[in-house]
């Protein structure tokens, strides 16, 4: 196929602010996470699919399978879609206690 450029689950971005490696990285509709550290306005690499552990809000519960967003303002991953992208869904139930903070999900890729 003459048109086919990558499979495009690492892609190139500007990053929106500074950002580490390991960190969600929103630029529009593309969300993905950093692999490594740049400052803002850089080229970063982003891994658009995949299984990762992010931050989440510690008051809020998941189960598996549940549709979770990212929290731009806050950097992190929530089921709270108002104001927030679709990145992915939870892969695993994880309580509400306010030290249960990281959530494991598997992310869409861009849409």
């Amino acid at each position: 196929m003459k048109n086919f450029v990558q499979p495009g689950n690492t892609i190139t971005l500007p990053a929106p602010a500074a950002v580490t490696s390991g960190a969600g990285v929103l630029v529009g509709a593309i969300f993905g996470i950093a692999t490594h550290d740049a400052a803002s306005g850089e080229n970063v690499e982003v891994v658009t699919c995949g299984v990762f552990e992010l931050t989440k809000i510690g008051s809020q519960a998941w189960e598996v399978g549940d549709k979770v967003y990212w929290d731009n303002t806050n950097k992190r991953a929530t089921k709270i879609a108002t104001d927030n992208t679709l990145i992915g869904v939870a892969l695993g139930t994880v309580g509400s206690g306010a030290d249960e903070t990281t959530g494991r999900l598997r992310l869409n890729g861009s849409f």
